[in-house]
């Protein structure tokens, strides 16, 4: 059939392949996830298998939509406006170099933070094959954002994400050090945002910061509620911890947190997440 046109949804090489008519209406998608290829009607199996065949991969499966589950409807109304899957790592600060006009340490200092959020990102992200969920750049009250939010099996995971340096880093119950530089209380900040997820969730959240390119990283022994993540280890700490949830859980959590109205209600305390 001509005029069929793939277009992706979601985050690039993650989210569904929608097959459209030339007028817009979707009559299949390809979810990368499931390698499933879901058709509105079985008449166009043949043309939608020819515009996707560059696409597919594996042992793929065809046939009609599954039943939606509850986490589905409830995906499906979320206006696209209001939907965080999109976000990139540091979407905000991708932003302020796009639109703003900062001077140039502003600059180097946004480029520095924007290049570990994005690293620590990629990682997570490649956790999603292990029926983990991921959002990036979650929105709070206060004008901050969630870094990372990882929804898995083992729980949920509400990330803060730090530049290293190269240098060493001491991490205490309330304040992080790296290198020379002034102390700063990600600990205390990280159990915030965590705090506030828990309560718009209805879930427990557990806070962790992620180091990234530290030569060196010192936690205090007294240092027990926040997890510390480093690139290259995170993926195995995170699978390590035994499952507290079901896939329908993760979903349905999912699907809760991608919508930004979920986070964006007012609240008296701050979240202690970023504030760029």
């Amino acid at each position: 059939m001509p005029g069929l046109k793939v277009l992706p949804s979601g985050r690039p090489g993650r989210g569904r392949l929608y097959v459209n008519l030339p007028d817009g209406e979707a009559v299949a998608w390809y979810d990368r996830r499931t390698n499933r290829v879901s058709l509105l009607s079985d008449t166009r199996r043949e043309a939608v298998l020819t515009a996707l065949r560059p696409y597919l991969t594996g042992d793929y499966t065809v046939g009609p939509p599954p039943v939606p589950t509850a986490a589905d409807l409830l995906r499906l109304a979320l206006p696209p406006d209001e939907d965080l899957a999109p976000n990139r790592p540091g979407e905000p600060l991708l932003g302020e170099l796009t639109y703003g006009s900062p001077g140039a340490r502003t600059r180097h200092r946004i480029r520095r933070e924007l290049q570990a959020l994005e690293r620590m990102g990629a990682e997570l992200d490649a956790l999603e094959g292990e029926d983990c969920r991921v959002l990036h750049a979650v929105p709070l009250p206060d004008g901050g954002v969630i870094d990372h939010l990882l929804i898995g099996p083992p729980g949920v995971l509400c990330v803060r994400t730090v530049p290293g340096l190269r240098r060493r880093a001491r991490i205490g119950d309330l304040l992080l050090t790296v290198g020379r530089a002034e102390p700063g209380p990600e600990p205390r900040l990280a159990r915030l945002a965590a705090a506030y997820a828990t309560r718009v969730l209805t879930a427990p959240v557990v806070p962790a910061l992620a180091l990234v390119e530290a030569s060196r990283v010192e936690v205090a022994p007294t240092l027990r509620d926040v997890r510390i993540l480093q690139p290259g280890t995170a993926a195995a700490h995170f699978a390590s911890n035994p499952a507290t949830l079901k896939p329908p859980d993760v979903d349905a959590l999912y699907a809760l947190a991608r919508d930004t109205r979920t986070w964006l209600r007012p609240t008296r305390r701050r979240t202690g997440a970023r504030a760029w």
